[in-house]
């Protein structure tokens, strides 16, 4: 399959800015037509069923985005992508050519680091004076994605969170968890949608750039994700009984796909590791409904989606999205799909 089927063209006013204020972001269902179809994420209560189970990512966005001095002159931009021991993480670094190995650098009036390795790949290992943790508060900017075409604001430091993130380690939000405020999850409550979490850290995987003609020549990177007792007893029972598992963004899905891969079919409590890459044809396990932004064109959120609820269908919906004008991406709207096997 080409990756090219998985390409359109999208008005560059459809990419969202900023968010809309929580709660009040639009819904397209794709299982319904005419007015229904179009709808707003305060209705999802009355969308999904009594005894759906909804699982959610409790990951926490840190930020992760710095601005160091080096020695010589010049600034230097990090994205810290993983953490690899106490003061030493991996690291995107732009311009890469001021992050040479042996570069040192500085942030604030204490923090000093090094680059200590380059990786093929053109990232950088950087070991910092002390752990850079503490330093967040006043060092940090919100990793807002590059499409994002401003500086982050004060605002994005609790915009760009979810109401449930508890778990810190992602540097992207599972933006599908967005949309929702208490008022919305209290009406879930009484709707009898129950509600689990699990904790998947967006790294830098779930948004590399495909740059293969073929899409089954593009591969994952690893991330790590933990299921906790509780959501597996309760995936399990809702199995049992028939009902419904909804997924909150994609991270859930490869979350729960992977695990149920794992497992032979079972969702297994404890801590792994993913690098699943669903595409069309994939054999879905463990999720019946995904709420979901709306994704940028050929990346593998795309393929995921199209493999979950049909490739024309879904590229259907996203000219219906643009022509009705819905906002698209991180802060954008959303989609309501439920699973079908598809092209």
């Amino acid at each position: 399959m080409l990756v090219s089927e998985f390409d359109f063209s999208l008005p560059a006013d459809r990419i969202a800015q900023r968010p809309r204020p929580r709660g009040e972001s639009r819904l397209l269902v794709l299982d319904t037509a005419g007015a229904e179809r179009h709808r707003w994420i305060s209705d999802l209560p009355r969308l999904l069923r009594p005894g759906d189970l909804l699982v959610v990512n409790d990951t926490r966005v840190i930020p992760a985005r710095l601005f160091a001095r080096r020695s010589g002159g010049g600034v230097v931009e990090l994205l810290l992508a993983e953490r690899l021991g106490e003061c030493t993480w991996e690291c995107l670094a732009r311009p890469g050519r001021r992050a040479r190995a042996g570069t040192r650098l500085a942030l604030g009036e204490s923090l000093t680091a090094e680059v200590v390795a380059e990786t093929p790949d053109g990232r950088r290992k950087i070991r910092f004076s002390e752990p850079v943790e503490p330093h967040f508060d006043a060092l940090g900017h919100v990793p807002l994605p590059p499409y994002i075409d401003r500086p982050d604001e004060i605002a994005d430091r609790e915009r760009y969170q979810t109401v449930w993130a508890r778990e810190p380690g992602a540097i992207a939000a599972p933006t599908a968890g967005l949309h929702f405020t208490a008022e919305i999850l209290a009406a879930l409550d009484a709707a009898g949608v129950e509600r689990v979490a699990v904790t998947l850290h967006v790294g830098l995987g779930t948004f590399k750039p495909v740059t293969a003609l073929l899409v089954h020549e593009h591969r994952m990177e690893r991330e790590q994700y933990r299921i906790p007792e509780s959501t597996a007893t309760a995936i399990a029972a809702a199995r049992r009984q028939g009902r419904r598992i909804v997924a909150v963004g994609t991270t859930v899905v490869r979350t729960l796909e992977s695990a149920a891969l794992d497992g032979g079919g079972e969702i297994r409590p404890g801590a792994g590791s993913t690098e699943i890459f669903i595409t069309p044809g994939f054999e879905f396990r463990a999720v019946d409904v995904l709420l979901t932004n709306f994704h940028l064109p050929a990346s593998t959120l795309l393929m995921l989606v199209s493999a979950f609820a049909g490739r024309e269908r879904i590229l259907a919906a996203y000219r219906e999205a643009i022509a009705e004008g819905y906002l698209f991406y991180s802060y954008g709207d959303a989609m309501l799909a439920e699973r079908r096997a598809g092209d």
